[in-house]
């Protein structure tokens, strides 16, 4: 049949029914819910009946009153007319913004703010439309630490000294340990980090006999390109008799390596750090 104007959607449209085993009673139950009788036209012996209090039937919920028994040879059923069986689908563009209300994306839903976390993005995966939470998009600078000493630590003469910290401004990822002043690349974050230790302390000395170390999984590490084990940055004119030395370090590392920072010194005597301006820090990078 041929129409003027978008097709109807409604086709056929059919109630739900109720045939009852009839027996000398005034009680039955409904197969639905109702909020009245004026939602179902009830038939005996195929007559409509009269709803209402005081006629011939009440019904609330899947309870039915009847204002007078019924004989066993009663034929009765119902006919639910809130409840319709067929389920229409809308007809393509008949959906507008305000009928579906929140759930419609538009200018009024811009955000004024950093998306949290676990704020939600769709995204198209082969076609598909799927959801995926903000922490997944673009990834982050962590796990990041910053540790630093409190209290000078003695630095032997000639040998590779490990330095301690015991002081932790932040851990993302609790994944440096004070405990042993271990950095360890937790599970699920592998990936290229940076690392730098700034190393201060007190000697009337020669620059060149200082050497900062980063070892990884307890092995000096070599840097890209060379084969020195460590690399250093003086800082002269500290202050009187002072030492420091910058290493930055970019490793690609494993889920379990662990990262540890060294110092060599060969001046003819031991030397102490200067409490404070001991530090070491490392994020991961993203890309």
């Amino acid at each position: 049949m041929a129409y003027i104007g978008i097709q109807p959607a409604e086709k056929f449209t059919s109630f739900a029914t109720q045939t009852f085993s009839v027996s000398a009673t005034t009680s039955y139950t409904l197969d639905h819910a109702v909020a009245n009788e004026n939602e179902i036209a009830l038939f005996v012996n195929n007559v409509r009946q009269q709803p209402g209090s005081g006629k011939a039937y009440t019904a609330t919920g899947t309870a039915l009153t009847l204002s007078a028994a019924t004989a066993t040879t009663d034929t009765m059923y119902c006919i639910f007319l809130g409840r319709a069986l067929q389920t229409v689908v809308p007809a393509t563009n008949s959906i507008t913004a305000a009928m579906i209300g929140d759930t419609a994306i538009s200018g009024k839903d811009a955000l004024t703010s950093s998306p949290d976390d676990t704020d939600e993005l769709l995204i198209s995966d082969a076609g598909t439309l799927k959801r995926i939470d903000v922490s997944l998009v673009g990834g982050k600078n962590t796990p990041m630490f910053l540790v630093g000493q409190t209290s000078g630590q003695t630095i032997g003469n000639t040998s590779f000294t490990k330095i301690t910290f015991d002081n932790e401004d932040f851990d993302t990822d609790s994944a440096f340990d004070l405990s042993n002043n271990k950095f360890t690349v937790p599970s699920g974050a592998a990936g290229k980090y940076f690392f730098s230790a700034w190393i201060t302390g007190d000697d009337n000395l020669n620059y060149d006999r200082f050497h900062t170390a980063i070892y990884v999984n307890g092995s000096q590490a070599n840097f890209a390109g060379s084969s020195s084990r460590y690399l250093n940055h003086p800082y002269p004119n500290i202050g009187s008799g002072d030492f420091s030395y910058n290493i930055n370090f970019i490793y690609n590392a494993s889920v379990g390596d662990y990262f540890e920072v060294y110092l060599y010194q060969d001046s003819g005597g031991n030397v102490v750090t200067t409490e404070d301006r001991v530090w070491f820090y490392g994020y991961k990078l993203i890309g």
